[in-house]
């Protein structure tokens, strides 16, 4: 707890700092003009060298404001900051902006060289005055004085270009973890794809070996079956085994190229998706299979995106596939509904009439098309209805161009 604490106000600072550190360093600075480095008042500071309090303030207020707009050109350049330090010290013998320039300076210089210069020179201004004033023997300034000019050289130059520095390491150091931590990430990532890739060839290799290789033993025993059947059903019904497996087949062979386009780098090989137009493809096949149902179109009939006509046939296939699964003999209605910005899918059926024979299934079929559905932004419904039947229904919004297009 105490450390998501640390961490919220971690980021809260940190986005504080983004967007107003300029704006209350600015200021900071512009404060720092008007606070002398011995302490004394700018006036009486200005006093020793003769000049008078009125021209002291303005000059004052023009570093102040001058020393703000440099702060607040950093982002783009640093020469404005860099200058006006030196001279705000020996105009008026004020720290801030000349500590802010040195640690600016030891932070952003790309070369030790002229980080090296700056320094010197600004230890050197910073002695200036003082110097000047002890060889001309100007009131108020004495031999003691230097040792205290050096100290303020030291502490308003050497301090803040010690602190830049250490910041500038510390923040190289930082970057290189992130940038390690980065490496490391994409080489998870890598290894993650392929660990995925042979997961799906492997997963190729079973359903071609074990499934693709059992519905291809069914096809040709329904199809001997239909050569040799003595009466018409039977060789009805072994046909549409014949053809019932031959297209499971198919779907399955093109499942297993997608899974092994994803390892070898090839583009699978994509067939035409069944939509709309082969729902009556679909409910005889059911029909053949003893199911009773019927169809409903409400609504006017339209071309919609092949997409969505595939998810809507994928809805009906499932539903079907669960009366079959479930219950048995029932009667079954698939009602298709063009309700001008949606389109409604759903498929009813009646509660069986006998128990109804177990067939293997994953359980996952509802959830696979619930996921489908609502990827297309639609509304999914299953549940029990009035009776012991069950009610499968799915309302899929059509886009503002599809509209366009069907008119």
């Amino acid at each position: 707890m105490a450390s998501r604490m640390e961490k919220t106000l971690r980021q809260n600072l940190r986005r504080f700092t983004d967007r107003w550190g300029l704006t209350v360093l600015a200021a900071v600075i512009a404060v720092g003009v008007f606070l002398p480095s011995g302490g004394r008042p700018v006036p009486a500071a200005q006093a020793e060298w003769g000049i008078t309090p009125t021209a002291g303030l303005v000059l004052s207020v023009v570093m102040a404001v001058g020393s703000a707009l440099a702060v607040l050109l950093l982002p783009r350049m640093r020469w404005p900051l860099l200058t006006i330090g030196p001279v705000a010290w020996m105009l008026l013998s004020v720290w801030a902006p000349l500590g802010i320039g040195a640690y600016v300076a030891a932070r952003t210089s790309r070369r030790q060289r002229y980080l090296a210069w700056y320094v010197m020179g600004a230890g050197t201004v910073a002695v200036l005055p003082t110097a000047t004033g002890v060889v001309l023997g100007l009131p108020g300034t004495a031999g003691e004085e230097m040792l205290s000019s050096l100290g303020g050289a030291v502490l308003f130059v050497g301090l803040p270009t010690a602190l830049g520095l250490w910041s500038r390491a510390r923040r190289e150091v930082i970057e290189g973890l992130e940038e390690r931590a980065a490496h490391r990430e994409r080489e998870y990532i890598a290894r993650a794809e392929q660990a995925r890739a042979q997961e799906r060839a492997r997963i190729a290799r079973d359903m071609h070996d074990v499934v693709a290789h059992r519905v291809s033993l069914m096809v040709l025993h329904a199809g001997a079956l239909e050569v040799n059947a003595k009466d018409e059903q039977t060789a009805a019904a072994a046909e549409l085994i014949r053809t019932t497996g031959r297209e499971a087949l198919t779907q399955l062979r093109g499942v297993i190229g997608i899974l092994k386009s994803a390892d070898d780098g090839g583009e699978p090989g994509l067939g035409p998706q069944p939509t709309l137009v082969d729902l009556d493809r679909l409910l005889d096949q059911s029909r053949a299979a003893g199911i009773s149902v019927d169809r409903h179109d409400e609504g006017t009939p339209h071309r919609l995106p092949t997409l969505l006509e595939h998810a809507a046939y994928r809805v009906v296939q499932e539903a079907l596939t669960n009366v079959h699964k479930h219950a048995g003999s029932a009667h079954a209605d698939v009602a298709v509904r063009y309700l001008g910005s949606d389109l409604e899918i759903v498929v009813s059926n009646t509660a069986p009439r006998g128990p109804a024979a177990s067939l293997p299934g994953s359980g996952m079929g509802l959830v696979g098309l619930r996921e489908r559905v609502e990827l297309l932004d639609g509304v999914f419904d299953a549940k029990t209805s009035h009776g012991g039947g069950f009610t499968v229904s799915a309302r899929f919004p059509l886009a503002p161009h599809a509209l366009e297009e069907s008119a």
